[in-house]
């Protein structure tokens, strides 16, 4: 793999990086984790913000945000509405590099130009540590999503004067 100065984060400029990073998540949601195909793409991958991680032209990285209604997932309605981080993918050989955090704050940047002041995310269990290293806060019960176990957490965005 290049290093991190061929690899650039950004937001799906058009359909041709929208599918690469579906491919991604093909690779590893259906691929690699079972989840079944037919789960995988939903119907808010249309109005999704997608974003793609390119390590020089070669699609490694990918997720999303979907802006959800105020009290999704238990979320303080008093905050509005909610940014739904999710399809977190990174690809094996990009694994280790930071880029799965350079990912999270491509979307919270997002969200916070959007204007929205907290993000929530179902995160699989076993990457509970990697979001709590980002701030997040896991709350409720484990529950089952495509098979695999996941339990919900969030993050209040910080604002700083200007944003």
């Amino acid at each position: 793999m290049s290093g991190p100065s061929t690899r650039v984060v950004r937001l799906a400029a058009d359909r041709t990086d929208r599918d690469a990073a579906y491919a991604v998540r093909y690779d590893v949601f259906v691929t690699e984790q079972q989840v079944p195909a037919d789960l995988e793409l939903d119907e808010l991958d249309e109005t999704a913000d997608h974003f793609v991680a390119y390590d020089g032209e070669v699609a490694v990285g990918a997720g999303r945000l979907v802006v959800e209604p105020p009290g999704f997932a238990d979320s303080d309605p008093a905050l509005g509405p909610v940014a739904h981080l999710g399809r977190l993918a990174v690809r094996p050989e990009a694994r280790g590099t930071a880029l799965g955090v350079e990912l999270v704050r491509a979307i919270e940047q997002r969200a916070a130009e959007r204007g929205l002041q907290v993000v929530t995310l179902s995160a699989q269990t076993h990457a509970l540590g990697f979001y709590e290293r980002l701030g997040y806060v896991a709350y409720g019960d484990e529950f089952d999503d495509a098979g695999l176990p996941h339990r919900w957490m969030s993050r209040t965005l910080e604002h700083r004067a200007g944003e």
